[in-house]
């Protein structure tokens, strides 16, 4: 796990938009927005240290619960964009997140979005992360504290 002196460390997760992206106009099919979040979410995991495949083996599921967009600017076929993933919701068994998607070169946001979901074990129980995963749960509630801090200072 990261320590929590690090978390404001965390690169954005950057890639290439490809060419099968686009639709006939040359612009990014809105649904892969929602792909790019979910591949920026696990990415930000891994730099935390908290890889999925690795929770996944130890029983921990986290499944969708809601995913939201705002579409702000276009993105086209030869762009790069940086998706900034942030845990913006952490109640000890439901998580949430927040992204802003931009273009890489210019900064300009193309896209804001959430998702929430739910922790669960194998068994589909809900889990509870203080309990079962105490350092874990510390570690979220530093995550959330300075997505709190940072925001409230955007505002």
């Amino acid at each position: 796990m990261i320590a929590i002196e690090d978390i404001d460390k965390i690169e954005p997760y950057v890639r290439p938009v490809f060419y099968y992206e686009t639709d006939r106009m040359g612009i990014v099919h809105h649904s892969n927005y929602i792909r790019w979040m979910e591949e920026a979410r696990m990415d930000w995991m891994d730099k935390i240290g908290w890889n999925y495949k690795h929770i996944e083996d130890e029983g921990i599921i986290i499944p969708v619960l809601g995913v939201s967009t705002q579409y702000k600017t276009m993105s086209r076929y030869g762009d790069t964009i940086e998706i900034h993933t942030y845990l913006s919701e952490y109640t000890g068994v439901r998580v949430g997140f927040s992204y802003e998607i931009c273009d890489k070169e210019t900064g300009e946001l193309r896209c804001l979005g959430t998702s929430s979901h739910c922790l669960l074990d194998s068994d589909n129980k809900i889990l509870f992360m203080k309990k079962q995963y105490p350092e874990e749960d510390k570690l979220f509630k530093a995550l959330l504290k300075e997505y709190k801090e940072n925001h409230e200072k955007k505002k």
